[in-house]
């Protein structure tokens, strides 16, 4: 049962053509071993909040544009990614890109995490950056 929700915590909900990003994100997910969406909860926020989730639940004491909790089930991929809108429109001037493709970017990162890629570990940020610009050519 795909559920793909779009949630704010506290700040304004950005503009997303909701029915492409749907269908961008099952295409994406369906990518990986023929896995399915399940529920996804995208839940936008502000820098306050996430470093709110970041301390209380991973016990990070910094700012981060995105937090994903995995729920995941074989085949089946779901979960809540908690976006801060502030860090994300930060990290768009800091690497010259628009709002709206960081945000995309940031949106399908953590999909691609609930699909198994890491970015923690050594040449891991390589194999995720490219996972993040094959999905941002299909969009």
């Amino acid at each position: 049962m795909e559920m793909i929700s779009f949630l704010t915590d506290n700040i304004k909900m950005p503009k997303l053509d909701r029915k492409a990003v749907r269908t961008w994100i099952t295409a994406v997910v369906a990518g990986y071993d023929n896995r399915k969406v399940g529920r996804l909860n995208y839940i936008f926020c502000n820098d306050d909040r996430i470093l709110e989730v970041n301390r209380q639940f991973l016990g990070h004491d910094y700012y981060t544009d995105i937090i994903t909790f995995d729920y995941s089930e074989p085949g089946v991929v779901s979960g809540d990614m908690y976006i801060s809108l502030e860090t994300v429109k930060t990290n768009s001037s800091k690497f010259g890109t628009s709002y709206d493709e960081e945000l995309m970017r940031v949106m399908i990162h953590g999909v691609l995490h609930l699909c198994g890629i890491d970015d923690k570990g050594p040449g891991e940020r390589a194999v995720m950056e490219a996972a993040e610009n094959r999905a941002l050519e299909m969009w």
